[in-house]
């Protein structure tokens, strides 16, 4: 029964990565329409065949062979040893192909987080290249750490930090891997043009496609009441009858992340903002990944609450203090919002094995190895792709489009889409 209701779960993951897709076309200029869909979709190929081919071989699954040493005589699991193309995974009805089909989709729904921030200047060749990065190599290191018997999972047992580092439905794994990748893009990419002028003023360049980005919200929840309940039964040994308290907190920290955002940007703003408060949804689900079958109903609308009212208040620091230009808010929704969920896993927990600030001890563990070590990882794969392969398009495209200068032709041929020429340069 629990390996009928998690392969329906895993069947229901592609629906989160379609409304962040939508969400990122529309909230991008509409020359670039056409070139964020397409590039959506290449990157789920890339990081599907090459997960597949390279990536697995360091993700593994919790028991299978891996290089282990010996620290302080405490066992650590570093890394995985899974053969190419997941030879040796047993398609026979245990937990390990399951295993590997939720990695399978979840990698594409961390690869495509980055395809916001590019919006409008990140080519498509080295999109592919960057992708099959996180693919091989960034994506499935943490993952193994985290979900499949890694040294930050090993943290209750070799330490009595809790129950180890806490994450069931991917707020670090998914959610920071993909928001730091986007972080990481984004300086190297820098601002789109007419966004900020020589004094350093921030130009608004609104999204051209709101109703789309609403209806990515939506169709992101069912996604992510699968992606939770999954992830739960598959790391965490629950059983279907969790799924009921797992829809619930999911559900209840959207809605409070989202009326925080309506909350803020009332009250900054004089009116609720639409894009922000798609955000704050987003936000919301991101942060409930980390524990939402492990925490109360009440403990998830304060989860959900800081997380939308959090969101707001990076996506302003990110832009105008920082200058770092993403249009979707991909870096302050996956980034920022998943680091809360993560901390708010150590502290709010209800787990009877979980032990308070052992706990949150083992959250602070594993986000240090996500800011110590992934960034920099991450960051300077990209730095070095960059080198070999120039990620940023030409001016030429900066002032047709992506949807000209990569596919020949725009979204919408019938329409002016160059409303912004007398942007700042």
């Amino acid at each position: 029964m629990s390996f009928v209701f998690c392969l329906l779960c895993i069947l229901l993951l592609p629906l989160a990565t379609a409304g962040l897709a939508l969400m990122h076309q529309g909230l991008g200029r509409s020359r670039s329409a056409a070139h964020t869909m397409v590039a959506s979709l290449c990157v789920l190929a890339v990081a599907s065949i090459v997960f597949i081919s390279f990536g697995f071989c360091t993700a593994g699954v919790n028991g299978g062979p891996a290089h282990t040493f010996l620290i302080a005589g405490n066992p650590w699991n570093l890394i995985a040893a899974e053969r190419p193309f997941a030879h040796g995974i047993p398609f026979d009805g245990t937990p390990s192909a399951l295993v590997l089909c939720f990695q399978f989709f979840t990698v594409g729904l961390a690869a495509i987080i980055p395809v916001s921030t590019g919006s409008d200047r990140w080519r498509l060749g080295p999109m592919c290249l960057s992708t099959a990065l996180l693919a091989a190599i960034t994506f499935p290191l943490f993952t193994h750490w985290a979900w499949c018997g890694g040294w930050l999972s090993q943290l209750g047992v070799n330490f009595g930090l809790g129950a180890g580092f806490l994450d069931a439905g991917g707020s670090s794994t998914i959610q920071v891997i993909g928001g730091l990748t986007a972080l990481s893009l984004a300086w190297i990419l820098g601002g789109r043009r007419g966004k900020y002028s020589d004094d350093g003023f921030a130009a608004a360049i609104p999204g051209h496609n709101i109703v789309l980005v609403l209806f990515g919200c939506l169709l992101a929840l069912i996604g992510w009441i699968a992606l939770n309940s999954a992830g739960t039964m598959l790391f965490y040994a629950a059983t279907p009858a969790l799924i009921p308290k797992i829809l619930l907190n999911t559900v209840l920290s959207a809605s409070a992340s989202c009326l925080a955002a309506v909350f803020v940007t009332r009250m900054r703003y004089g009116k609720p903002d639409a894009s922000l408060i798609a955000n704050g949804w987003i936000a919301g689900l991101v942060a409930s990944s980390a524990s939402s079958a492990f925490v109360s109903l009440g403990s998830s609308l304060f989860i959900g609450f800081v997380a939308g009212a959090g969101v707001m208040y990076l996506v302003e620091f990110l832009e105008l203090k920082l200058h770092i230009d993403d249009p979707g808010g991909a870096i302050s929704v996956h980034a920022g919002a998943g680091l809360w969920g993560v901390s708010a896993a150590g502290v709010f927990s209800t787990l009877p094995t979980l032990s308070g600030r052992g706990q949150l001890l083992a959250q602070i563990i594993g986000i240090a190895a996500l800011l110590g070590f992934m960034l920099p990882l991450i960051h300077g794969l990209n730095l070095l792709l960059n080198v070999f392969v120039k990620q940023r398009v030409d001016s030429d495209g900066d002032r047709q489009g992506m949807d000209v200068r990569e596919l020949g032709a725009g979204a919408y041929p019938e329409f002016v889409v160059h409303g912004d020429e007398f942007l700042p340069r």
